[in-house]
Formats: structure tokens, C-alpha cells, sequence
């Protein structure tokens, strides 16, 4: 980030400083991460309270912490008092944003947008220098921290941003003011906290709102309720770019894995490229060397203990319904001499539809060529029931013992199994990292 001095830091909180004059070069919200130049900012959640650690930071060295009050045995000279912290960690984003001279790619969606967002990064580095939002620090703490961190000598920045509620794609967006403003799809993602799949699509559009002047939106025009989003750019922008099966950049490109949501996320980042007027055929020409993300449909060949290969699609990182279809539908349709296994967890945060989905996951499951289903969690009952007697089916109340069950009893040479599920509710990466660490890659 570029140097703040503590008077500007004062203004852009509105709040009153009446320490010595110093400079800030870093921002950190990890007590265990500050030098001489670090602002800290305590911020609080649920478990944890970081205004507890102040005076520890104060004594490490840390000029200044921004903080809710005052802090027993510590000088008013090292405190920035605000009414919130969180809010003043947006604040001081935006700020280090409105100082970049590059161009800003703001991105969200239901499914698929971090590695959308690495694709995107991935061929703008061809042409310039490029800096993305980290991992999936897409929320309310991750997109402020982004926005610090960013490289100010960049070209082109990627800030992903994510919501599970109404309204907060809107505060991302206004702490972001992207240039570009994409939306990979819609599903019905979180929507026990939405009264309707379309308000969905209304949250995500909000992502448009941010949008700076003569800004683009970009659409996935075949994703649900497209006419919505369509309509919500409208009203911020007449420069519109669409991206589908009938309307994309180019067909010249090859990806690494197979699957329609791969072919997506390739439109999408070469629309992308094009609203920034660079070469699309060059960028096409490095799809190629793009692959899946760990815990995102990457392939592991892994050796058996009897000598056999067996391949391992990690897809570990979500358990959303729309993108447990699409891995099935890529495994389906993917050549192999072996057998095709698939080991799911549960799917979380559908609300009443929980039964339905997790029917219609093992109606589409009936319908495949996929030879074995390992259900996980209760709520796979649901979606092993829906299977015909002649498919070999396995359920486990949770993930305990499934790894061992894989490699000692189930996988044979040439077989490839997908993992997927609700990471936190499912742990089903926790199966996967167990695979990874007892097999040996070939």
C-alpha cells in the first residue's frame, strides 16, 4: 500500500489524533504480524475480541492501533478511536484504492469465482503486471485487506467479492469502484437467507453499483435470471459485455480439464480481456497452461499400494448444487478405462429446498454413467435414495474412516474419484487431504 501519515489516517476516519506525526506503510489485524510502520485495527467477531491484544502490539513496536475505546494503560497518542472498526478497515481500502492508477476488475458470483478471478489475473499477467485478491478473502474483512495489499505499481487488479446476504455486494463494490464489474452466474447459493432465487440474482447485480464512470459489465448470459442482471447494469452503465454459449470472445483455446464450467470461466476471462482491449487471441493461446485450483476440480494421479494409479479430482472446496452438478456432469462425460466413483457431502445453507436438492442430485447421479456413489452426512439419505438398486452405493454418517474405506477396500487400478461437498459442514477436504498425504504422486 502506498505511505499514510497519521493525520491523513485521522481524516479518512474522522476521528481526532493527538499523537507525534508518524507514517504507515502496513495495515495488519493479526497481532502476531507488526513492525514500526503497522497500523493495527482490533477488529471483533463472535469468538475472539482483538482490543485484548492492543497493548501487547503497542509494547511490540506498533505506533498505532484503531480501536472501539480506549484501552487501559495505553496512551491516547498510539489510539485511533472509531465507532467501528470494520468499517474504518473499508474506509482506509478505499482509500489506498482511489490511489491506484491501474485498472480495477471487480468479481463475484454464486459458484467458481475465485477460480475465475485467478484465470482472469492469470492471462492479464501476460500483458502486464497484475495483482489479485488472494485466496477467497472476499468478504467484509478479506476485500479491505485486498485492497491494502495491492500493489500499487499493478496495471490490473482483481478483487473477488463474495455475499451470502442482501446488501453486502453493495458495500464491497463502493469500498472497490471497479473499472469492470463481472457476474459469473447465478444460483441459488445461501438462499435460506434470501426470500426468493431471484433475490439472488438483485444481490449479486449490486456488484454494478460500484461501477465507475463509463464503467463495463460483464454477464454471464446464460446463468439464471441473466435478464435481471442485464437490467440492474443498466441503470449504472450502458457499456454491456456478454459471455455464453453462443456469445464468446473465441473458440481458439484449449482447457486443461474437461467440464462445461471450465469453458466459463475461460469465457469469462477472455471477455474480460477484451473490455480491456488487449489481444484476445494471444490471451486464448495461454489458456492451456490454466489448471484447476487445489480443492477446485485439480487432478491428482495418485499410486495404490498394489502398484495401480488411481485419479483423484479434488473439488473438496464447495458442496454448492449447481456446481455439485456440473463436477458430476464433467465426470460423466470423462474417458477412462476404469470405474467412475463420487464421494459427496452434504450440500449446506438450502433452507427448506435441503430435501429437493439433495434428491435431484442423486436423480441426476441415476442417470449417469457413474459407476459407484459414497453418500456423506444425513442429509445424503436423501440423495442415495433416488438411485436404482443396480448402482453400488456406500454411506457414511460423516467423513471419519472414508479414506481408509477408498484405499483399502474400494479403489482399483484406473479408477477416478471425485470428492466433493460443504466444506465445513461436509469436511470433505479433510478426505482428500488424507488421500493426497497417503498417496504417492506419479
Amino acid at each position: 500500500m502506498e505511505k499514510i501519515s497519521s493525520a491523513k489516517l485521522a481524516e479518512i476516519l474522522d476521528c481526532s489524533y493527538t499523537g507525534k506525526p508518524c507514517e504507515i506503510s502496513e495495515i495488519s489485524t493479526d497481532s502476531r504480524k507488526i513492525s514500526a510502520q503497522t497500523l493495527f485495527i482490533a477488529l471483533k467477531g463472535e469468538r475472539f475480541d482483538a482490543h485484548d491484544f492492543v497493548a501487547d502490539v503497542i509494547a511490540g513496536g506498533c505506533p498505532l492501533a484503531v480501536v472501539e475505546h480506549t484501552i487501559e494503560g495505553i496512551s491516547g497518542e498510539h489510539l485511533l478511536v472509531v465507532k467501528d472498526t470494520l468499517e474504518a478497515y473499508g474506509k482506509i481500502g478505499a482509500y489506498n484504492r482511489s490511489l491506484f492508477k491501474g485498472k480495477v476488475i471487480g468479481l463475484t458470483g454464486s459458484s467458481g469465482k475465485t477460480t475465475t478471478k485467478e484465470e482472469i489475473a492469470f492471462l492479464l499477467s501476460k500483458f502486464a503486471k497484475t495483482y489479485a485478491t488472494t485466496g477467497n478473502h472476499n468478504n467484509a474483512v478479506g476485500v479491505p485487506q485486498s485492497l491494502c495489499e495491492m500493489d500499487m505499481s499493478a496495471e490490473y487488479a482483481v478483487i473477488e467479492m463474495g455475499m451470502s446476504a442482501k446488501g453486502e455486494i453493495s458495500y464491497l463494490t463502493n469500498l472497490v469502484k471497479p473499472d469492470i464489474a463481472v457476474v459469473t452466474n447465478v444460483y441459488p447459493m445461501h438462499i435460506e437467507f434470501f426470500d426468493s432465487f431471484e433475490g439472488i440474482a438483485y444481490a449479486k447485480a449490486e456488484i454494478f453499483e460500484g461501477l465507475k464512470a463509463n464503467g463495463t459489465a460483464i454477464i454471464n448470459e446464460d446463468t439464471n435470471f441473466a435478464d435481471i442482471l442485464e437490467k440492474q447494469a443498466l441503470i449504472h452503465t450502458s457499456d454491456i459485455l456478454k459471455f455464453g454459449k453462443k456469445n464468446h470472445p473465441t473458440d481458439n483455446f484449449t482447457t486443461q480439464e474437461s467440464g462445461e464450467h471450465f469453458l466459463y470461466n475461460a469465457w469469462c476471462a477472455l471477455t474480460v480481456v477484451k473490455a480491456l482491449g488487449l489481444d484476445v487471441e494471444e490471451a486464448a493461446g495461454f489458456i492451456k497452461d490454466f489448471g484447476a485450483l487445489d480443492g477446485r476440480g485439480k487432478h491428482h494421479l495418485l499410486k495404490l499400494s498394489n502398484g495401480g494409479t488411481y485419479t483423484l479430482i479434488d473439488d473438496s472446496y464447495s458442496g454448492q448444487p449447481e456446481a455439485m452438478k456440473l463436477a458430476i456432469r464433467a465426470l460423466d462425460n470423462t474417458k477412462t478405462s476404469g470405474r467412475k466413483i463420487v464421494v459427496l457431502g452434504k450440500m449446506a445453507e438450502l433452507g427448506t429446498t435441503s430435501q429437493a436438492q439433495h434428491q435431484e442430485i442423486g436423480k441426476l447421479l441415476a442417470t449417469t454413467s457413474i459407476d459407484i456413489v459414497i453418500g456423506v452426512c444425513p442429509e445424503m439419505k436423501d440423495m442415495l435414495s433416488q438411485l436404482p438398486n443396480d448402482k453400488q452405493q456406500y454411506y457414511f454418517e460423516n467423513k471419519d474412516g472414508i479414506a481408509e474405506f477408498l484405499l483399502n477396500k474400494l479403489l482399483q487400478n484406473n479408477d477416478t474419484v471425485l470428492i466433493k461437498g460443504a466444506r465445513y459442514s461436509s469436511k470433505m477436504y479433510q478426505v482428500t487431504e488424507e488421500l493426497l498425504k497417503q498417496g504417492i504422486k506419479e
